[in-house]
């Protein structure tokens, strides 16, 4: 179900990159514990239907291997909280069929990940995009260090949720969520691209938070959700200053007794 969750956003997300809903949902091939979903399976879930292929004609496909051999993703996503689910096997076919190949093992804690950074960056001899639901240190290789990417809700969550407080939003849409991922992504600094990173420093988590709460607000203001008038007229940067001096600085207090 959690994987479901995630495919409907990227369904979301796609679709606002201008592609129809039809395309969209091609783009999503869901894989459970028995095999590739498609639409004639007998007793198929109500909620795995959405993605459920009509076009695949073929025996049924059970081994992770093979799927991927026949889709030829760019990207695997593991929501399984199933332990080394994605073998090497998997791996090197994911690299086999993609220069960059995207693997995302978001079960956590650690214990249930699908792949450890470490092998994903052994196998694919530091090919691979990675985000992990958990953390992982950075490996050293030679003279190169791989840093992972760690796909968490802190990264999201606190600008989201403080830019829909101050604009008041009556409700969190799905343009707030897709606008706060697109601040996220745009928020990498050129050390950090030159570095091949996922996601920015956690070092700078509050500056990113503040700059995703002003995407937030102003994606709340464009789909008329918001209730907070003075900051509808306000410039970028004095809406971000003013972002900033909401946010909560945590300071120990002097005992004065």
């Amino acid at each position: 179900s959690a994987g479901i969750g995630v495919a409907k956003q990227l369904l979301s997300f796609f679709r606002f990159q201008g592609l129809s809903e039809a395309d969209a949902t091609k783009q999503i091939w869901t894989v459970d514990s028995k095999g590739l979903i498609t639409a004639d399976r007998p007793g198929l879930q109500e909620h795995k239907k959405i993605f459920a292929r009509t076009d695949y004609q073929g025996p049924p496909l059970t081994n992770l291997v093979e799927i991927i051999n026949h889709v030829k993703p760019t990207a695997l996503l593991g929501l399984s909280t199933i332990r080394n689910a994605f073998t090497k096997d998997v791996v090197n076919a994911m690299a086999t069929h993609n220069t960059r190949p995207i693997i995302f093992p978001l079960s956590n804690p650690v214990s249930l990940s699908e792949v450890d950074y470490e092998d994903a960056i052994n196998w694919t001899h530091g090919k691979v995009i990675f985000a992990s639901g958990s953390p992982y240190k950075p490996i050293l290789r030679g003279d190169q260090t791989f840093e992972p990417g760690q796909g968490n809700n802190m990264y999201i969550f606190p600008g989201l949720g403080l830019g829909a407080l101050l604009a008041k939003a009556s409700r969190v849409t799905d343009s707030m969520v897709e606008q706060a991922s697109v601040a996220l992504a745009a928020s990498l600094d050129a050390d950090e691209r030159a570095a091949d990173l996922v996601y920015p420093r956690l070092d700078r988590i509050r500056e990113i938070s503040s700059r995703i709460a002003l995407a937030v607000v102003r994606a709340a203001q464009n789909a008329s959700v918001d209730d907070a008038p003075p900051l509808r007229h306000v410039t970028d940067n004095t809406l971000l200053t003013y972002i900033q001096e909401q946010m909560w600085d945590p300071r120990p207090i002097k005992n004065h007794f």
